[in-house]
C-alpha cells in the first residue's frame, strides 16, 4: 500500500508532489533543496551551507518515516557546477559511514527548481 510521508520539518512541495512515499519497506524520497522549512526561504551564497540545508530537509523526512540515513540505498545529487563536488561530497560525507554509504550518482545539470545549486533526493529501505 501507498502512504505519503510529509513533515512540517522539510520544506512545502512546490509543485504537484509529496515530500516522500512509502510503499511496503522503501521509502522514495523527492529532491530537496536548500530550502529552510520554517522561514521558505533558500539558503543561498555557500555550497557547504546549501548541502547541508539539502541534508537536513532529507534527515527530518527520514525521521517521518522512522528511519535514519543508515537505512538509505540510493541517492542522487544535481549539481549546477560540478567544480563545487568536492564541497558538496564533504558535506554529504558527513552524514554516512564510508563502510556503509548507499550507491550514488552525481550529475551536473542546466538549471534546478528556483535556480538553487544542489538538489539531492534518496530511496531508503527499512531492514
Amino acid at each position: 500500500m501507498k502512504k505519503i510521508i510529509n513533515t512540517t520539518k522539510a520544506p512545502a512541495p512546490i509543485g504537484p508532489y509529496n515530500q516522500a512515499v512509502l510503499i511496503e519497506n522503501t521509502l522514495y524520497i523527492s529532491g530537496q533543496i536548500p530550502m529552510n522549512p520554517v522561514t521558505g526561504e533558500l539558503v543561498e551564497g555557500n555550497i557547504k551551507e546549501e548541502t547541508k540545508q539539502s541534508m537536513e530537509n532529507l534527515k527530518a523526512i527520514l525521521q517521518e518515516a522512522g528511519m535514519t540515513f543508515d537505512n538509505v540505498v540510493k541517492s542522487s545529487i544535481f549539481l549546477s557546477d560540478m567544480n563545487q563536488f568536492a564541497d558538496v561530497n564533504e558535506v554529504y560525507a558527513s552524514y554516512f559511514e564510508s563502510d556503509t554509504a548507499p550507491a550514488r550518482e552525481t550529475v551536473e545539470v542546466a538549471n534546478l527548481p528556483k535556480f538553487v545549486n544542489v538538489e539531492i533526493s534518496m530511496i531508503a529501505v527499512k531492514f
